[in-house]
C-alpha cells in the first residue's frame, strides 16, 4: 500500500506487513494555488473541475458552490453569486491532464503553439503560448510558467514515490490512499494521468480523508490506539530523498508527462494516452535544455 499526503511537503509511506518505508518530498505550494498565475484556494468561485473537447478544445468546468456544469443552461446565472474567480489545485491537476491528453501540451509539457491556427484559446506570450480557461474578468489561462509550476512538482513527489519503491524492490503498488484535505477532492485518473501518482488499478486509488486528525484522535482517547501506534512509528525507515544520488534522474524523469521511462498499463485501460512524442528542439523543456548541454560538455571533454 502507498499512503500520499498531498501537501507543501508531500508525505508518503509504502509498506506491507514485513516492511514500512517513509519519505518526504518537497513538492512546493503550487498544488495549493500559488505559483499559478490564476491559482486560489478552494473557496466558493474556484473552478475544482475541467473537462476539454479533444476536437474543437474548448473547456467546460465546474465552480464551487455551483452544480452546473460552465456549458450547462443557467450556470451564468447560478455564478452570479460567486462569481468565477480562479483555479484551485482540484483543478489545477485536471487541466493539465487535460491538455496532455487532447494534445494542448507535449510529454515534456510545452504548449503546441501551432494549435493557435485551430482554436482562439491558444495564445502566445512572447515566446511561450497559453491556453485561455475563461473570457471574463478575471481572464482565466493557463501559462507555460504554470505547467512548468505543476511538472515541478507532481516530478518531486512522483521522484519520492519511486524511491521509496526501490528501496522497497517493488516494480508496482497494489493500492493507493490520499490523505489530507486536498487529497480527498483528487480524482485519481488525473492524477494518475499528470503522473502524480505510480501505475495502480484505479479502483485501488481511494481517498482516506483526515487521516493525521483521526490518527491523533485515536492516540489521544485510546491507549491501546496510542500503543500500536508508537511501536509502528518505531519500525518505519525515514528515507532521506536529498541524501539518495538517484533521487535526481527520478526526478527528471518525471517531470515527463506522465513520465519519461515508466509505463501506464493500468492508466491505458482507462483512458486513451497519447502517442508518446517529444517537442521541438527549440521548445524543449529546461531540464531537457539542461542535460543537453551537460551531454555535449561531457562529449567535449572526452
Amino acid at each position: 500500500m502507498l499512503l500520499v499526503d498531498v501537501g507543501t511537503n508531500a508525505e508518503i509511506i509504502l509498506g506491507n506487513r514485513g516492511r514500512v518505508v517513509a519519505a518526504s518530498s518537497p513538492t512546493g505550494p503550487a498544488f495549493e494555488g500559488a505559483e499559478i498565475s490564476s491559482g486560489q484556494r478552494a473557496a466558493p468561485g474556484a473552478i475544482e473541475r475541467v473537462r476539454i473537447d479533444p476536437q474543437t478544445l474548448e473547456p467546460r468546468y465546474r465552480i464551487i458552490g455551483v452544480e452546473q456544469w460552465s456549458d450547462a443552461p443557467g450556470f451564468e446565472e447560478a455564478a452570479g453569486a460567486v462569481g468565477v474567480t480562479g483555479i484551485c489545485g482540484s483543478a489545477i491537476i485536471e487541466v493539465v491532464a487535460e491538455m496532455y491528453l487532447t494534445g494542448i501540451i507535449s510529454e515534456d509539457g510545452v504548449i503546441d503553439g501551432t494549435l493557435s491556427a485551430r482554436s482562439s484559446r491558444i495564445h502566445q506570450q512572447g515566446r511561450t503560448f497559453s491556453y485561455l480557461l475563461r473570457e471574463g474578468t478575471p481572464r482565466i489561462t493557463v501559462t507555460q510558467t504554470d505547467v512548468r509550476a505543476i511538472q515541478l512538482a507532481k516530478a518531486a513527489l512522483y521522484a519520492g514515490i519511486r524511491l521509496l519503491m526501490e528501496k522497497q524492490g517493488v516494480a508496482r503498488v497494489d493500492m493507493i490512499r490520499l490523505a489530507g484535505a486536498f487529497g480527498s477532492f483528487i480524482d485519481p485518473k488525473y492524477a494518475m494521468v499528470l503522473g502524480l501518482i505510480p501505475d495502480c488499478p484505479l479502483d485501488e486509488v481511494r481517498a482516506v480523508g483526515n487521516a493525521a486528525g483521526t490518527g491523533a484522535l485515536m492516540a489521544l482517547l485510546n491507549r491501546g490506539h496510542r500503543r500500536e501506534i508508537e511501536a509502528e512509528v518505531r519500525r518505519i525507515e525515514k528515507i532521506e530523498t536529498a541524501l539518495e544520488p538517484h533521487f535526481q534522474q527520478l526526478f527528471i524523469d518525471a517531470m515527463a508527462l506522465p513520465n519519461k521511462v515508466d509505463r501506464f498499463p493500468e492508466l491505458a485501460k482507462a483512458v486513451a494516452l497519447p502517442p508518446r512524442k517529444t517537442a521541438e528542439a527549440g521548445d524543449a523543456s529546461p531540464v531537457s535544455r539542461r542535460r543537453s548541454r551537460e551531454d555535449r560538455a561531457a562529449r567535449r571533454r572526452e
